[in-house]
């Protein structure tokens, strides 16, 4: 495509482009989410020379990008309307590592294969798309001396991030990377819900990330520190985020946790919540 040119990245505007693409065409089988993009790109600091991302436009607007992440994982995402651009994020790429989409994608595996891409054996560790709408939501319950609540802004950040990195350990997560996650769109503070225990430690958040434009809250990230695990407090936390995120307009929650045998846990806790799975992970790679 001659009208079409490909440049780097050179900020945070261009992520908004990238957001702005999934957004304008988003759909049952799109896989990448606004929220998600802002959270894997803002959640650590000083990585943006590890990851080389590119993108695809013409006349100032986005077509396609492709974002490489070490150790050569790359994530890319074309218009629907420009399939064929996805053979040219490729030949961008590369790399012999490989590329994670959703089974749904059939044309993208199927360029994928043209390009000696092989998916990997089906029980390989995967994450499944899961979904429920806003309707019917079960009341949320906090043990007594337990509050549920949304971050309040700068003062919450230790705390904020200290949760984080507890239920994630090791965690990169800083509180200047949590910064910059709150002040990147489309974060909100009513949508970042955490549950206070009585030593006034936060034991549990969920941080749902609202796309307005169709209706889609993305679950990204929820955890419960290991001191306050089997109470229930990951349930409230998101029945909570979910009952704001109908407020604010939404009518779908997505979320994708684990869905192979390795790590059973999270996706328990969502099917209680009534998510049903919609779809899942495939990763391909070139064999080296």
């Amino acid at each position: 495509m001659g009208d079409v040119t490909v440049r780097p990245y050179e900020g945070a505007a261009d992520l908004r482009k990238m957001q702005e693409l999934v957004r304008a065409t988003w759909g049952p089988a799109a896989r990448p989410h606004v929220g998600g993009l802002a959270w894997g790109r803002f959640q650590h600091v000083g990585r943006e020379a590890e990851w080389p991302t590119a993108l695809w436009e013409r006349d100032g607007d986005t077509l396609a990008w492709g974002w490489a992440m070490p150790p050569g994982e790359l994530e890319m995402f074309v218009h629907p309307e420009h399939p064929e651009l996805a053979d040219e994020v490729l030949d961008w790429f590369r790399d012999e590592a490989g590329v994670t989409i959703l089974e749904g994608e059939r044309r993208l595996a199927a360029t994928l294969s043209r390009h000696g891409y092989r998916r990997e054996p089906a029980d390989a560790p995967f994450l499944l798309r899961m979904s429920r709408d806003l309707r019917d939501l079960p009341e949320p319950e906090v043990p007594p001396g337990f509050v549920a609540r949304h971050v309040r802004g700068e003062e919450d950040v230790p705390a904020r991030v200290a949760v984080h990195r507890a239920a994630f350990a090791p965690s990169s997560v800083t509180e200047e990377s949590y910064r910059n996650v709150m002040g990147a769109w489309p974060y909100r503070r009513e949508l970042d819900r955490v549950v206070e225990a009585p030593d006034g430690r936060l034991a549990s958040y969920c941080l749902i990330w609202l796309d307005d434009a169709n209706g889609v809250g993305e679950l990204e990230p929820v955890g419960t520190h290991p001191d306050f695990r089997r109470m229930g407090l990951a349930r409230a936390a998101c029945l909570h985020a979910l009952r704001r995120l109908g407020e604010a307009g939404a009518v779908t929650a997505i979320v994708h946790p684990r869905g192979d045998a390795g790590y059973p846990v999270a996706a328990r806790l969502y099917e209680a919540l009534g998510f049903r799975a919609r779809d899942r992970t495939a990763r391909y790679s070139r064999p080296r």
